[in-house]
């Protein structure tokens, strides 16, 4: 990103001057990309415990199967419109984990509604895209249900983790989830930074409408770079209560921690070399 392009010319600049950076610790968990695995591995070291995980866009269970490798005991119910891709879900159904697969997509209120079936499958959408390509694929009616609907036919029980894919409908299905979400304690959906689908939201939409649902911004679980010029696209942005445990406490680190953090930094800052 933007310090990533500085780097180089910061580094340049110091030799110059007769100065050198090095790296004094190995690379931590902190410095890496954004992982769901490692998101729900945290969440769960910080006491996570869904009893039901509710996947909307389940596409061909690639989450459904991180998710169950953290919470094995979690019920799971698979939501997904898409013919294609049930198959792989109903084989994940069979396997130990207990889970229900839902043939159907998600929203405020229950009916049919036309799907965009894109050529890759996985991008499929309510919403058009406008680009020069064949991105839109083909239109196909699809069943609509709520998520309040699903959970109670379901008969599932909270606490919930509602995970929500769905390429521009997210605020949809969350309008149609207004009971699961008082029992929810974390939410990860995927947010645009571009006005890829036309009528679909941005990210800042998302953040207020989780906001006036006493939701929070807590932690990125992915990220997605367009191909047009590598700019940052979407993000898995993770939402936990806003007054729940994750948000309990405030401050930034233990006095130990912070004392080993300023012996680090002091211990990184540049070695002048005499030349």
């Amino acid at each position: 990103m933007i310090a990533n392009l500085l780097k180089r010319p910061i580094r340049t600049l110091l030799r110059a001057g007769g100065l050198e950076i090095r790296r004094l610790r190995p690379v931590e968990d902190s410095d890496r990309p954004f992982s769901m695995p490692a998101t729900l591995d945290r969440a769960r070291a910080l006491g996570l415990a869904p009893a039901t995980v509710v996947d909307v866009g389940a596409a061909f269970g690639t989450f459904a199967r991180e998710c169950a490798a953290v919470f094995p005991t979690a019920r799971y119910l698979l939501v997904e419109p898409l013919s294609e891709c049930l198959p792989s879900l109903q084989a994940l159904a069979r396997e130990p984990q207990r889970a229900d697969v839902f043939p159907c997509a998600a929203g405020p209120a229950a009916g049919e509604r036309v799907l965009h079936v894109h050529p890759d499958l996985g991008g499929s959408s309510f919403f058009e895209e406008h680009e020069d390509s064949d991105v839109n694929g083909v239109p196909r009616v699809v069943a609509v249900e709520t998520v309040d609907a699903i959970v109670a036919r379901a008969d599932a029980a909270g606490p919930f983790l509602i995970k929500v894919d769905t390429q521009g409908a997210e605020l949809e299905v969350l309008a149609g989830a207004t009971a699961t979400l008082q029992r929810t304690e974390m939410v990860i959906a995927e947010v645009s930074l571009f006005r890829f689908f036309a009528g679909g939201p941005l990210l800042h939409d998302v953040v207020a409408f989780m906001r006036s649902r006493g939701f929070a911004v807590y932690d990125v679980a992915g990220h997605l770079r367009r191909p047009l010029d590598g700019a940052l696209a979407q993000l898995d942005l993770v939402f936990v209560r806003e007054d729940g445990p994750f948000r309990q406490r405030h401050e930034y680190a233990t006095r130990a921690q912070r004392d080993a953090q300023t012996r680090a930094f002091q211990a990184a800052r540049p070695i002048v070399r005499e030349e």
